[in-house]
């Protein structure tokens, strides 16, 4: 008779292809209240803080396998805030988003390419007033408890995307180079 032992369990379990530990998490319920999109840029030299207070998202990422993930990203362009009401109006008429044409800002992510030490960049397609630019964002990822928390930053140029128009086309006064920041906590299912 054949004695069993740990190790030959160990062998027939990884041949089976059995996990012998935990399943992998799928990351796919993102949470508005603990996710933050923000931007940065310069005015007359100045650095000036906004962020936007609503955006919706389709995100699906298993650290185990991050090059299948999905994520899309559409910003309510109106729910700006750019440090006082006055401005606000401003940056969401004709001239900068001109939100009555186009309400949303769109990121859709076509690869995750993993860097080591939950370091990823995501390229993907960027669309903001009808015009669209492939960016790659450097993105990082930790687990927290039962979420998953993606940080990253990216440079856009708001020449390449028409915000500000007319005599605002010129970089003079605002900067063209505008950061954004993000942090997305996301929940399994």
């Amino acid at each position: 008779m054949k004695r069993i032992t740990l190790a030959s369990i160990a062998a027939l379990t990884l041949a089976a292809g059995l996990p012998l530990s935990a399943q992998a998490v799928e990351y796919s319920q993102v949470n508005a209240a603990k996710s933050a999109i923000n931007f940065t840029y310069q005015q007359m030299g100045v650095k000036m803080d906004g962020n936007f207070r609503k955006f919706s998202s389709q995100l699906s990422f298993d650290p185990a396998r991050p090059t299948e993930a999905k994520a899309s990203f559409d910003v309510d362009l109106a729910s700006i805030d750019a440090g006082s009401s006055e401005a606000d109006q401003e940056v969401a008429g004709k001239a900068w988003f001109n939100t009555k044409a186009f309400p949303t800002a769109r990121f859709v992510a076509g690869s995750v390419k993993p860097l080591g030490g939950n370091r990823y960049e995501v390229a993907g397609k960027l669309t903001i007033k009808g015009r669209s630019q492939d960016i790659v964002v450097p993105a990082t990822f930790s687990a927290q408890g039962n979420s998953g928390v993606f940080d990253g930053s990216f440079t856009i140029r708001r020449g390449d995307f028409a915000i500000g128009e007319g005599s605002w086309a010129k970089f003079d006064i605002v900067a063209n180079d505008i950061l954004v920041k993000f942090r997305i906590t996301a929940s399994s299912k």
